[in-house]
Parts: C-alpha cells; sequence; structure tokens
C-alpha cells in the first residue's frame, strides 16, 4: 500500500484543533478523524465520551486559559460553563477554517506500523459500520486524558447505587438520595455542592487531604493574581501558602485532613464553596473506605453511614486503545516522551494534549502543538534546530518536573512545571523558527 506524506490526526477536541492550526500554518498535509459529529472533544456533552456535566465550569480563568491569538468575547463569563467552552471551539474551528480536514463520526480502531521496513502508519478507520484503512507518514494522537474512568476496587458488597463521575450529567440524579462523594479533586467538589442542593444528605470521603484555592482574590480571578514577577518556587510556596490562609483559613477546622505533601506537589482543588457548605455542616468530611455492606460504608476511623449513592470522583486514566502501549514507550502510568509529546526513537508519531501543569491553559497546549508543527516542517527542510532536538529526544531525558516531586498517582504522572516546561518549549519554537541549532 502506498504511504502517504500526509499525518493522521486523532481527535478535534481542544488539543487537536490547536494541532489542526499549526500544522496548516507549517504547510504540513493531515486528515483529522474524530468519533463525534462536531469539534470540542468533552467540552460538548453531546459528544459519545465525554465527561462533562451541566453544572461543570473553567477552574482556571478565561484569561489565563484561552488562546492567545484566539481571546473569548467579552461577555463569556470570568469562568465559562461548558456550553460557553463548546461553543468557543467550534468558533475556533470556523475560524481557522479547520472542519474540512476532518472526518467526523469517525472512530479510529487501530494504528499499526506499516511495511517491513517499520516506516509510515496503517490506521483502520470505522465510519458509519464502513471500515477504512489507509497508509500514513505519521500519526498525532490528541484523543484526550480525561474519558476513560479510573474505577477503584471497594471492598465488600454495596446494594445501592455505584456510579463514576463520568456518568453523572444533571443535580436531579441526586433527588432525595444519601449521597458519599469518594474523591475531594476539583470534580468532587463541584459534584459534592450539586449534591447538598439536590440530595438527602451529602458526604465526602477522602483519602488525603488538599490544598484549597479560591475562584477569587480581592474580586479578580485567582489565577491572575501572579503579576509579572515570576518567583522561584521556593520563595513562591510559602508567600502563596499565606495567602491561602488569608482567604482561605484552615480547612482542618471544617474536617478535612491535612495535606501530607507540599502545595503544588498536587493539583490544588479550586472551589470556595465545598469549604462554605463544609463550614455550615451541610457536607460531612469522612475517612478512607473499609467495608461496605448492603447500605452501609464503613471508614476506617470506625466510623459508618448508610447511602444510597456512592459516586466514585476518581479520576481518568490515560487511554490510547488503538495502539499497543510498547509503540508509545510506556513507563508507569503514562507514556515516557520528551517534553510528553516526542517519541524518543521515531519521529512520526506523536502525543498531544499528554500534559498538566497548574496554569498551564491552552494556550500552554498551543505552544506545544507548535513546537511539534515546526518539528515535523525542521525535518522535512533539514533544519540544523531540527536535528538538535532529534538528538536530545534520543539522548534520554526527564519529565519537566522543575524539580517538584510530585505525587506519584496516575492523574500526576504527566503533570509539569509551568515555567520549566513553557520555558523548554518556547525556546524549541525560537529555535525551529530561525531553523538554528
Amino acid at each position: 500500500m502506498h504511504t502517504s506524506d500526509k499525518f493522521a490526526l486523532i481527535g478535534a477536541g481542544p488539543m487537536g484543533l490547536a494541532m489542526a492550526k499549526v500544522l496548516k500554518e507549517q504547510g504540513i498535509a493531515f486528515d483529522g478523524f474524530e468519533l463525534h459529529s462536531d469539534v470540542g472533544g468533552l467540552w460538548d456533552i453531546e459528544a459519545p465520551r465525554s465527561t462533562m456535566y451541566e453544572s461543570a465550569h473553567l477552574i482556571s480563568s478565561k484569561t489565563m486559559t484561552e488562546f492567545a491569538d484566539f481571546p473569548m468575547e467579552a461577555e463569556v463569563a470570568e469562568y465559562p460553563s461548558h456550553r460557553e467552552m463548546a461553543q468557543y471551539f467550534r468558533d475556533f474551528a470556523d475560524h481557522f477554517d479547520l472542519r474540512t480536514h476532518y472526518r467526523f463520526n469517525t472512530e479510529v480502531v487501530q494504528v499499526t506500523p506499516a511495511g517491513e521496513n517499520g516506516e509510515g502508519w496503517k490506521v483502520i478507520t470505522r465510519q458509519e459500520g464502513q471500515q477504512n484503512e489507509a497508509v500514513y507518514a505519521g500519526v498525532l494522537i490528541a484523543n484526550g486524558t480525561l474519558s476513560e474512568p479510573n474505577m477503584p476496587h471497594f471492598p465488600g458488597q454495596f446494594d445501592g447505587e455505584l456510579i463514576h463521575a463520568s456518568q453523572y450529567r444533571h443535580p436531579e440524579q441526586f433527588a432525595g438520595k444519601r449521597v458519599l462523594i469518594v474523591g475531594a479533586g476539583n470534580s468532587g467538589c463541584d459534584i459534592a455542592v450539586d449534591a447538598v442542593h439536590h440530595g438527602a444528605s451529602c458526604d465526602i470521603s477522602m483519602r488525603r487531604g488538599y490544598y484549597f484555592v479560591p475562584k477569587y482574590v480581592f474580586g479578580k480571578p485567582a489565577d491572575t493574581m501572579g503579576g509579572a514577577i515570576k518567583l522561584p518556587m521556593w520563595l513562591k510556596r510559602p508567600i502563596d501558602s499565606l495567602i491561602l490562609k488569608w482567604f482561605v483559613g484552615d480547612p482542618q477546622k471544617y474536617g478535612f485532613p491535612k495535606p501530607d505533601y507540599k502545595l503544588y506537589e498536587s493539583h490544588p482543588v479550586v472551589n470556595s464553596l465545598v469549604l462554605y457548605h463544609a463550614g455550615h455542616g451541610d457536607i460531612a468530611i469522612r475517612g478512607d473506605i473499609a467495608d461496605m455492606s448492603g447500605h452501609t460504608v464503613t471508614f476506617k476511623d470506625g466510623t459508618a453511614a448508610d447511602y444510597d449513592m456512592i459516586l466514585s470522583a476518581t479520576g481518568y486514566k490515560l487511554h490510547y486503545p488503538f495502539i499497543d502501549k510498547t509503540l508509545l514507550n510506556w513507563r508507569g502510568d503514562a507514556p515516557h516522551l520528551y517534553l510528553n509529546a516526542f517519541h524518543p526513537a521515531r519521529d512520526d508519531l506523536f502525543v498531544l494534549g499528554m500534559v498538566e501543569a497548574t496554569g498551564l491553559g491552552w494556550q500552554g497546549r498551543h505552544e506545544q502543538a507548535e513546537m511539534v508543527a515546526r518539528y515535523i516542517a525542521g525535518l522535512r527542510d533539514g533544519s540544523k534546530a531540527a536535528k538538535k532536538l532529534q538528538a536530545e529526544k534520543s539522548a534520554g531525558f526527564d519529565r519537566a518536573t522543575g524539580g517538584m516531586d510530585y505525587l506519584d498517582l496516575p492523574r500526576m504522572a504527566y503533570y509539569v512545571d509551568k515555567a520549566t516546561y513553557r520555558g523548554a518549549v518556547t525556546g524549541w519554537i525560537k529555535s525551529l523558527q530561525t531553523g538554528q541549532g
């Protein structure tokens, strides 16, 4: 089968759209594939693998999240709803004329190396029951990181309703029920506030403590308060900790466990309402689960309570079901890739959007896409900078943690330090723009 000079781009969520845009700008031919009938990824609540719920909003402000060359409209809320975000990505696709490059309602079934010499990739897709295959020069994976539920095993037998947060859509699901939320990350706390207003009662089971960040400080979004001066982490951490004590107080007073790690070693919870409701007794904080029997849940501190529904807000796992794990250089809970995107040995396989950092925003992800597109173009054009990047990614590397000791959790396996990561990415963009190493 003839190998096309095109790349296959998987996904039309925000990361896929950013990649499509910069591929166009760099003159790199590609075919995009999207399972849903429209763009937007998980932000489109109607998408088949969306994990969105009706009350969901951005946890970062629009100013710190938007694409730099496509700012959100002034009338959009400071913390946009999922519907505003879905529209934003549809507008982005229209503005940069990206839809024509995609085949919608198309699932990527399998991606395998093509030919005996391993050059190119055979991509098998399914559209309306019909299977197709084609060979591409390279593959760009941008199918998102928040669609495969990480459902833990619970001890014992629960006779009530047991669901993952991915199955939650609207607060009416809690009507009249005694609800236990397991996990207190950003989604868990959001959903707990819904349960307070619609359920008979709401408790949260937590294994560890969290740092809570208010959405607003002095009337402005908290994530915009960093200012022009970029502080080193050894100084930033104590200053931010002091600010949190001023504006949040001590969550332990409301029953929350004390974090057993330093600020920024895990993702903070951006939610003021859960503290408000805990302080008012609307939410009871429980420890880790020891056992379940019937409708009764017993916790490791010896206490017990009865529930009608348990909602597991225990996050998501990276999931690339169409490609063998060995091809993506998995190490532990995530592929080990240079700057979370480049395969160390191949120049025709990239993962986009497998990166998390506090405050990275869509612009930080757009920069990742631009770096990858410029690298592909640089190899095509024989630039010294592309050859230098190629050598660096092949020589062995560590994740761009900036020295941060992140928690050993699946969701933190691809976490980076924002300043370290963006510094490296923008540095490569600059080098690749000039072509010089």
